[in-house]
């Protein structure tokens, strides 16, 4: 298993999901939306599997604190531009991804990895 974790230290979610992998000792890389970004083609390779609208967190702070629910935008660029307006956490194994806290998914995941 090849698993990447986006999100923030902050966050809730992300927080359990680190747990999730580290309780079944499952090696992960994470990635701090606070520190880096996601890169365009990274962008497009999650939002094979997912829509790239499904990303955006329209409930956030940042989302209503750059009052984008008021304007007319294009959601990869703001997404590029502004990490935090992901909705987190995402949880990467190769090709396939999830959005937020998905341990059902995960255990399908690991059951066919053994």
């Amino acid at each position: 298993m090849n698993i990447q974790i986006f999100g923030t230290k902050k966050c809730k979610e992300t927080q359990k999901t680190e747990r999730f992998f580290k309780e079944r000792r499952i090696q992960f890389h994470f990635r701090d939306l606070n520190i880096k970004g996601v890169s365009k083609g990274e962008l497009e390779n999650i939002s094979r599997t997912i829509p790239v609208e499904n990303f955006l967190a329209k409930e956030s702070k940042q989302f209503k604190k750059r009052n984008l629910e008021f304007m007319v935008y294009d959601t990869e660029e703001e997404l590029l531009n502004d990490p935090l307006l992901f909705r987190t956490p995402i949880v990467r194994n190769g090709k396939l991804v999830t959005i937020g806290y998905q341990p059902e998914i995960w255990k399908e995941w690991i059951a066919e990895e053994r």
